[in-house]
């Protein structure tokens, strides 16, 4: 079963002394090509019936994520872009401000306007969701751009329930499966 393997190629990672806290390694999933086939049909399941028509994903990890989704259903790609990640898109590009993370910051999220518009049925996918911080971004830029997010798809869940039912959130492994 997927939910057992991710749990099992998880690892949490001390970053050293200057850190407070471990950091989650999920770098097994994408070295474990079992693993690779199956998250796009796994993520997407509970989603297709309300036939979105793209995928949108945060960078880093959920720019692995989001195009195994997007081939999984058959629709397009969109990569959100961080400031200050030296990969800032060109051309005209809509910005929004996440709130405060889990560690307290705030990260400036940006899709280019000619991917995302009027119509649009959005999947959001990424990794982790622990505050629904980065979520807020890209659901905004969705609003703004007149597109219709339908919910957010995450391979590990790491919120309260009552956050994961206000963003929609569908996890395929809950996080205190994932023992430090």
């Amino acid at each position: 079963m997927l939910s057992e393997r991710l749990v099992e190629l998880f690892r949490w990672v001390d970053p050293g002394p200057e850190s407070d806290h471990l950091v989650s390694d999920v770098s097994g999933w994408w070295r474990d090509p079992e693993v690779l086939v199956a998250l796009g049909p796994a993520l997407v399941a509970p989603f297709r019936s309300t036939r979105p028509t793209v995928v949108l994903a945060p960078a880093v990890t959920g720019l692995l994520l989001g195009p195994l989704a997007a081939t999984a259903l058959g629709v397009g790609f969109v990569p959100a872009y961080k400031a200050g990640d030296g990969r800032l898109p060109a051309g005209a590009v809509t910005w929004a401000q996440s709130p405060p993370d889990f560690r307290g910051r705030r990260v400036a999220l940006g899709v280019r306007d000619r991917h995302l518009g009027p119509g649009d049925r959005v999947l959001v996918v990424d990794d982790w969701v622990a505050t629904g911080a980065q979520l807020r971004a890209l659901y905004e830029i969705c609003a703004d751009r007149g597109a219709e997010v339908i919910g957010t798809a995450t391979a590990v869940t790491d919120c309260p329930p009552e956050l994961a039912a206000e963003l929609r959130v569908h996890g395929l492994i809950d996080a205190a499966r994932l023992q430090a």
